[in-house]
């Protein structure tokens, strides 16, 4: 069977945890933050999980994760 490819965008957004789910980063932190509040900012900055219904998605994106 041969080797399968690892989706090179996925694999800079996504990280396995050591349970099997994977981690992301959030959204709408890149710009623009000085029209949005300190306690908005905080929240958005934090790892979060990728839904069930989005993993195994991910996971066939990352054959070796």
């Amino acid at each position: 069977m041969p080797k399968l490819k690892t989706h090179s965008g996925a694999a800079k957004r996504f990280k396995k945890t050591g349970t099997g789910k994977f981690k992301r980063g959030q959204s709408k932190m890149r710009h623009i933050l000085t029209s949005k509040a300190t306690k908005t900012k905080r929240k958005l900055s934090a790892i979060t999980l990728v839904s069930v219904a989005d993993t195994p998605k991910v996971a066939r994106m990352l054959p070796y994760a």
